[in-house]
């Protein structure tokens, strides 16, 4: 993955004509931080890249949304197969975590680190229903939600279910937003 330079940001930013203090209102940042950026005198946060990126997308009339980030077909698993198919089946994809869908409904989420944390405390977890060891909260959107709204749910969970019509559709994380910064 490849993020864009302080070259490359100037650049977008000029050939849309936009000037540093109209990208930091679209951004919600400061003008002296969009000259910093573009200097090169500030290495900005990921969450500050990505809003400055967001805002030159918006300007160039391609905002990403959900649908254009989400992978599809999501892989998921049933909250009462048990812990060791479930990690055979991540390893073997090569995910650290897996949605935890009943009827297309999603109910929770297993990650391998909740599942590193439980066998800590107990030697037959891989025996153990997924609905056990799974974190029951996991964020959704709709195909339609912006790259922003997306993010935002990422700050406070390790994946988002996209979700139309009450089934899942897609899957985002954290990676998939990062590949698409630049």
């Amino acid at each position: 993955m490849e993020l864009p330079t302080p070259e490359d940001l100037r650049e977008r930013r000029t050939e849309l004509d936009l000037t540093q203090s109209e990208l930091a209102d679209r951004a919600d940042v400061s003008q002296p931080l969009i000259a910093r950026i573009e200097g090169g005198d500030v290495d900005p946060r990921l969450s500050t890249l990505r809003r400055v990126v967001n805002a030159l997308q918006q300007a160039e009339g391609r905002l990403l949304r959900a649908s254009d980030l989400m992978h599809s077909p999501v892989a998921s698993v049933q909250p009462d197969e048990s812990v060791h198919e479930t990690t055979r089946l991540m390893a073997e994809r090569g995910y650290s975590q897996l949605p935890v869908v009943r009827d297309d409904r999603p109910e929770g989420l297993i990650t391998t680190s909740a599942v590193r944390e439980r066998s800590d405390t107990e030697e037959s977890v891989g025996d153990l229903p997924v609905a056990t060891v799974m974190d029951e909260g996991i964020s959704t959107v709709e195909p339609d939600a912006t790259i922003d709204t997306v993010d935002a749910k990422l700050d406070h969970d390790d994946a988002v279910l996209v979700v139309e019509g009450g089934g899942v559709v897609g899957i985002i994380t954290e990676a998939d937003i990062a590949r698409h910064i630049s």
